[in-house]
């Protein structure tokens, strides 16, 4: 890696072994809960949920994030990668069914030390904004058993608006097809379980079918027709999105009725639906330190 951080395809140089901040808004390893989540697609949380890590700080500058506490205002606190090894032993005592790491990116060089300080025999998840360098993912795929990426928009402008990232297709194509290569077709245990594999999360925007019909273009043209695609319907205005007037509501039975069916004409039968329930709040979890090392342990 070139000096100062380029872990992101923003590169934006920060020296943060001394102290800086990148652009995605991280410094050292920032983190804001590490539990047990119910909330992800059944084959990666199951019965007991998976053990989800969230941390601070993204690449992106998406308008609408519903992680917004974390992803653009700090929310959270310091750990060490011991700390973090630790956390991922607790959770696996815990009974998760895998490490999710959430939002990772800006911290791949410190979770490959904590994992190398202790390997937890648990699927890994990478779970992520799609807006990656492939040479960070090579970085961390000897780690990663299970990619989860999101592929938000296909136009330049639609993506520079709403994330502040105009090539975020071009960056999130690139590493989808990588992670695709890497790990072949999904593979799952006795229960259902995925242990390799990728699932691909669009999350349908109010307004904006028309990326939803391009990704779905995309991938029918260039991805296997057997790939995992999770589209979400669980938007609900968060962030900034009251700035922008067509983010500024739920998305209506309708739309969401439509994207699924060209998910489906398309071919693609692997994969999930949402209910309109989920586009709640009350699915977001709070971000209050759980599961992270106390005042004393981290003294």
């Amino acid at each position: 890696m070139e000096q100062g951080c380029a872990l992101c395809p923003r590169r934006c140089g920060a020296r943060r072994d001394l102290g800086q901040t990148g652009l995605c808004g991280a410094s050292g390893l920032g983190c804001a809960r590490a539990s047990l989540h119910r909330w992800e697609e059944p084959c990666l949380c199951g019965k007991s949920g998976s053990g989800a890590i969230f941390f601070i700080g993204c690449p992106l500058s998406c308008v609408f994030c519903q992680n917004d506490p974390i992803s653009h205002q700090g929310q959270g606190r310091q750990i060490s990668s011991r700390q973090l090894a630790e956390i991922f032993r607790r959770l696996e005592e815990a009974g998760a069914c895998n490490i999710n790491l959430v939002s990772p990116t800006p911290y791949a060089l410190q979770i490959v030390e904590a994992f190398e300080l202790y390997r937890p025999r648990l699927p890994v998840v990478y779970n992520t904004g799609g807006y990656e360098r492939l040479e960070t993912l090579a970085l961390i795929d000897p780690y990663v058993d299970v990619y989860l990426p999101d592929l938000k928009y296909f136009s330049p402008d639609i993506s520079q608006k709403y994330s502040g990232a105009a090539d975020y297709f071009q960056q999130a194509s690139q590493a989808v097809l990588y992670m695709l290569r890497q790990k072949g077709p999904a593979q799952f245990d006795s229960e259902g379980m995925m242990t390799r594999g990728v699932v691909i999360r669009h999350l349908v925007l109010p307004g904006n079918l028309r990326q939803t019909y391009l990704l779905i273009d995309w991938m029918k043209e260039t991805i296997p027709i057997d790939t995992y695609i999770s589209l979400m319907s669980q938007y609900f205005p968060a962030g900034r999105a009251s700035d922008y007037p067509e983010l500024n509501r739920r998305l209506t039975s309708g739309e969401y009725r439509r994207a699924c069916r060209r998910l489906l004409d398309a071919g693609f039968e692997n994969g999930f639906f949402q209910e309109k329930s989920a586009a709640a709040p009350d699915y977001v979890p709070e971000f209050d330190g759980s599961g992270l090392p106390s005042p004393e342990e981290q003294a």
